[in-house]
């Protein structure tokens, strides 16, 4: 309520500034109100370009100074590296265009500004600049096409080599649920047609198929650091999308259809939790959260670092609830955690108990 009194008031007294301005014009006796404009007018008019392009620059210096420390850490996975190159060399390539194009057209704005009697000088066509100003974004883009494609082959490159971990990503309004291969490896077939609440088959398992009794459900991601994992994904409603940041892994959950993605992590989330930006992001975090606590409100309690699985599609009203925690560990670790998980077969017979 106060944020939408401030910005009322800001309104008004623009309004208000402007009105007087208007006043104030139509008070001046010698003021000259031709439509045209004139020599002061186009000299005002080069100086306020050149505030604009301080301002442009200032707000661009402002927003890495203030909001890069709320950028992603380093990738978690292996791919990641390439693809951060990439975006990084991209956005340098696109910073030093626009400062050079923005500098230039603020400059000859004012350079080049109407003056009485003075005529433009312009070239109807010249060959060398035409052809200058084409093939240099013509190479430019084409690298970074090329790149971007042979990026993209690499880290869509889906297959069994490895010994990868098959992991399946279920999506549904408004949670997420995983399942495992179980020890052969090898999901069991399943659909939302056999959907069935009662017997505890919330993934629409196959219950005929000798693949699917083995196979693990449960609601919290855990992957062995240093294995490649082949995700298999499903949704059960509408369009999602399985979003994790930190592994720089995100594919549309399709109804109706099966799509995959594949990583393989690299830093498990103890190690991740002592970098260095990591470290601060918590610091940050917290200590706004102890202000929170502090004024008696929500959302209060201390944060810890973990990897996070989330749905990066507007899927309804609580898509903001729509996430998973994911552990990366060790092998050992991740094969004892494995060991204390109930079998979908289990789970069926002791429901039949």
């Amino acid at each position: 309520m106060t944020a939408l009194l401030t910005i009322a008031v800001l309104v008004l007294v623009a309004i208000a500034i402007w009105q007087m301005t208007k006043i104030f014009e139509l008070s001046q006796i010698k003021t000259d109100n031709s439509q045209i404009a004139n020599d002061k007018d186009n000299k005002y008019n080069g100086y306020l370009m050149f505030a604009f392009l301080i301002f442009l620059y200032g707000i661009t210096i402002f927003s890495f100074w203030k909001y890069s420390k709320v950028l992603l850490p380093e990738a978690a996975s292996e791919h990641g590296g390439e693809y951060d190159s990439l975006m990084i060399t991209s956005f340098v390539i696109i910073f030093i265009v626009q400062t050079l194009t923005q500098a230039l057209l603020h400059y000859f704005s004012y350079k080049y500004r109407g003056e009485k009697g003075k005529k433009a000088l312009f070239y109807a066509d010249n060959d060398r600049l035409e052809f200058i100003w084409t093939i240099i974004p013509v190479v430019v883009l084409a690298g970074l096409i090329l790149w971007g494609l042979y990026t993209w082959t690499n880290i869509m490159d889906i297959n069994d080599e490895d010994d990868p971990l098959i992991v399946e990503l279920y999506a549904q309004q408004f949670n997420w649920t995983a399942r495992y291969g179980g020890e052969d490896n090898v999901l069991g077939e399943a659909n939302v047609r056999m959907i069935d609440i009662d017997r505890a088959n919330v993934m629409g398992l196959d219950e005929s198929d000798p693949n699917a009794g083995d196979d693990i459900i449960v609601k919290e991601l855990h992957l062995p650091v240093g294995r490649k994992v082949n995700f298999k994904m499903r949704s059960q409603d509408v369009l999602h999308s399985a979003y994790m940041p930190h592994f720089r892994a995100q594919m549309n959950c399709v109804p109706g259809m099966i799509t995959q993605f594949s990583y393989t992590p690299t830093i498990t989330t103890e190690e991740m939790r002592l970098n260095p930006d990591v470290v601060d992001k918590v610091k940050r975090v917290n200590g706004i959260r102890a202000e929170r606590a502090a004024q008696g409100l929500p959302n209060s309690d201390p944060w810890e670092f973990d990897y996070i699985l989330l749905c990066n599609k507007i899927c309804g009203k609580s898509h903001y609830n729509m996430q998973m925690k994911i552990i990366v560990e060790s092998e050992e670790d991740y094969n004892k955690w494995m060991a204390e998980q109930q079998t979908f077969a289990a789970t069926i017979a002791s429901i039949q108990e």
